[in-house]
C-alpha cells in the first residue's frame, strides 16, 4: 500500500507537505501542489479514508434502512438517493429489515456502529407505539429522515412522503365517475400509515358521492402479489356484490387481477380495478393497470435534500409529493349489475 512517506522521499518534500498538497493546503505551492498530486496518481496513492474521518469526525457515510431493494418501485428511491449522496461526497450503506421491526433496530445498529453521519429510514409496520430504537436515535441526535408517511413513534423526525391520501382519494374518484357505486376495497399491511391514509382517501371520496364504506366490500389484503390473491378469493368465495376493486399498491392489484381472470371475470367488462405505484409491472400487464404514479425519484433526492438541512442544524418544511392518476385499460364503465354476486 502507498503510504504519504512514499510520496513524500519521490517528490523530496515532507510528509506534512504531502498531506496539505493532497487537501489543496493555502501554504503549499500551486506547482508542489501538481507535482504531488501527479506522483499520487501515478504511484496508485488511495487515501485512508478512516483517517480522515478521525480527523473531521465525519465518514462520509449515510445509511439506508428499507424493507427489500426487491420490492416493485423502490429502484428509482435508492439510485435517486445514492446519487444525491454521491453529488455531496457521501457513499450509502444499504440494510434490508424484511419488514420486521426487531431486524430494522438490528440494522440502524449496524449502521451506527459503522459511525454513519446520517440515516435514511422507511419503518417497519408496527400495531404498537413502542419503537425503544427511535427514541434512542432521538437522544443520541443522530440526523435522521423518515421516508414515507411517519408513524406515531417517529413523528419527531423529518419526514418526505408521498399524498398517500390524494392517491386513495384519487383512485376512488375516477371510479366513481365511471359510475361505479360498489367499489371493494384491498386495505395494505395494519399498522402502516400509507396504507391507512389510501384507505382514509377512499373513505373521504365515498362519503363526498354520498355513499357510506361497507365493511363487507373492505378485505384485509398487505402489500404482495400472494396478499392480492388471496384478497381475490376471499371476495370470490364470499360473492361480495363489487362492480369494481381499490387496491392499496400494484402488487396486490395485479395477484387479484390474476385470480378475477382465472375465474372468468373480465377486467374490465365485468369488474374494474385499480393500483398505486405505477410500477413496470402493471404497466406490462395483459390488462394493463389503472394505476397512481408515485414520484419516487423525487422522494429519494427530497430526502437528501432534507438531510442536508438536518445536518446545517435546520428543521426542514416539507408538503407531500403530488401523484397522477394513470389511466389504463383495467378500468371502464360500471355495467349494469356486478358480475360477482351473492
Amino acid at each position: 500500500m502507498v503510504r504519504l512517506k512514499d510520496i513524500a522521499e519521490r517528490a523530496g518534500v515532507s510528509i506534512m507537505t504531502v498531506s496539505k498538497a493532497l487537501r489543496d493546503g493555502p501554504d503549499v505551492s500551486d506547482a508542489t501542489k501538481a507535482r504531488v498530486k501527479l506522483l499520487a496518481q501515478q504511484l496508485g496513492y488511495v487515501p485512508d479514508s478512516s483517517a480522515q474521518g478521525l480527523r473531521t469526525r465525519t465518514t462520509k457515510l449515510f445509511g439506508l434502512v428499507l424493507s427489500s431493494a426487491a420490492e416493485p418501485g423502490l429502484t428509482p428511491l435508492i439510485l435517486a438517493i445514492e446519487q444525491r449522496a454521491y453529488e455531496l461526497g457521501y457513499d450509502l450503506l444499504l440494510a434490508h429489515t424484511l419488514g420486521l421491526a426487531e431486524r430494522e433496530e438490528a440494522c440502524v445498529r449496524r449502521l451506527l456502529a459503522r459511525r454513519v453521519d446520517g440515516l435514511f429510514i422507511a419503518p417497519a409496520s408496527r400495531l404498537s407505539d413502542d419503537a425503544p430504537i427511535y427514541t434512542e436515535l432521538l437522544a443520541r441526535g443522530t440526523p435522521t429522515v423518515v421516508l414515507g408517511h411517519p408513524p406515531g413513534f417517529c413523528t419527531q423526525f423529518p419526514a418526505v412522503e408521498i399524498d398517500d391520501r390524494a392517491g386513495g382519494y384519487i383512485a376512488a374518484k375516477h371510479l366513481l365517475k365511471l359510475g361505479h357505486n360498489r367499489i371493494a376495497f384491498l386495505a395494505g399491511p395494519q399498522g402502516a400509515p400509507w396504507a391507512q391514509e389510501r384507505f382514509e382517501g377512499y373513505r373521504l371520496a365515498l362519503r363526498e358521492a354520498g355513499l357510506e364504506v361497507d365493511d363487507n366490500l373492505v378485505f384485509q389484503a398487505g402489500h404482495t402479489i400472494e396478499d392480492g390473491r388471496t384478497a381475490a378469493r376471499q371476495l370470490l368465495h364470499e360473492s361480495r356484490p363489487a362492480t369494481a376493486v381499490q387496491a392499496v399498491n400494484d402488487s396486490v392489484a395485479l395477484g387479484c387481477a390474476g385470480v378475477l381472470l382465472s375465474q372468468g371475470v373480465s377486467i374490465p367488462q365485468h369488474l374494474s380495478l385499480t393500483g398505486f405505484g405505477n410500477t413496470q409491472a402493471g404497466e406490462c400487464f395483459r390488462v394493463p393497470l389503472t394505476t397512481l404514479n408515485e414520484p419516487v425519484s423525487r422522494l429519494g433526492s427530497e430526502a437528501v435534500a432534507a438531510m442536508r438541512q438536518v445536518l446545517l442544524g435546520r428543521r426542514p418544511t416539507q408538503k407531500p409529493l403530488p401523484v397522477d392518476l394513470i389511466v389504463r385499460n383495467s378500468t371502464g364503465a360500471a355495467p349494469a349489475s356486478p358480475a360477482i354476486k351473492r
